[in-house]
């Protein structure tokens, strides 16, 4: 799979319509199942902010290229992954292969305008898990160690996803999407693990522009400042987000620009900044 833009530039809107149409049919195919997964990612800024109702001065975010979706452990103790592979199959997915040519177990593909992936992601269970590695869960299914990830099925919300699937069909469902608080944890930890300029830029537009304001965000991220995941965020956001010329502002700034700009670092210190002073106090 080739590496994913490293700038705005490198987005399609088109393709943040084919992501969220894959979402659609996935919905459709896998039925009850949803109940057991939580959409994350880089999808979840526009599914949790209307994009056509963005506070004044804020741009559309610039979507996704894949599908990131969470897997409950109790999907694996029942077994019940065989039959999400199942429909996957009968969905018209297939595991996707990286660049010798080998499958991907923890990244699943549909083609149809043009490739779309689902990758599949589960929080830490056993003792020598580690963020960013596969978790064997079958010879032929695996998915991406996520630390935080429990914490999306505590802070999500339904939300209701309506037009064509990526198959043309007209369909609705309603699909769990990780919460705004649990999407800080998340997207702290993963720009710690990999640190994506996009990752970056999530984070940061989510904290911008969801709700009326940050004190929308830190409601909801509140509650689940008891657990040792989103105490290691916190710790994250206050070394990478908290200097002009972070880790973080810079490459915030990097992907909406493809370089520095104190406007824009500015910016991403003082929302982060008042995010973290709320939930410091």
């Amino acid at each position: 799979m080739p590496d994913k833009p490293t700038t705005a530039a490198g987005y399609r809107s088109e393709q943040v319509e084919l992501v969220r149409a894959t979402c659609l049919h996935v919905a459709t195919k896998l039925g009850d199942i949803m109940d057991e997964l939580v959409v994350i990612g880089g999808l979840v800024p526009s599914l949790l902010i209307k994009q056509d109702e963005l506070p004044e001065g804020a741009d559309a975010h610039v979507g996704t290229m894949d599908l990131d979706v969470g897997l409950t452990l109790a999907l694996l103790d029942e077994g019940r992954y065989k039959t999400l592979t199942e429909r996957l199959r009968r969905a018209g997915f297939e595991q996707d292969v990286n660049d010798e040519g080998n499958p991907t177990r923890q990244r699943w593909k549909i083609e149809k305008q043009e490739k779309v992936t689902v990758d599949f992601l589960i929080q830490p269970s056993l003792p020598d898990d580690k963020g960013g590695k596969l978790r064997d869960i079958e010879f032929d299914f695996a998915a991406v160690i996520a630390p935080g990830l429990h914490l999306a099925f505590q802070d999500h919300e339904r939300v209701s996803l309506e037009g064509k699937t990526i198959m043309g069909e007209q369909a609705k469902r309603d699909v769990w999407v990780s919460g705004p608080g649990a999407y800080v944890v998340l997207k702290s930890i993963a720009f710690r693990l990999r640190g994506e300029n996009k990752d970056a830029y999530d984070l940061y537009y989510l904290v911008r522009n969801f709700g009326a304001g940050v004190d929308d965000v830190v409601a909801r991220l509140t509650p689940l400042l008891g657990d040792p995941s989103a105490q290691q965020a916190i710790d994250y956001l206050k070394e990478d987000f908290q200097h002009h010329d972070g880790t973080g502002p810079r490459r915030v700034a990097e992907f909406i620009t493809g370089g520095p700009d104190d406007t824009i670092q500015a910016d991403v210190m003082g929302f982060i900044g008042r995010l973290l002073a709320r939930c410091t106090m």
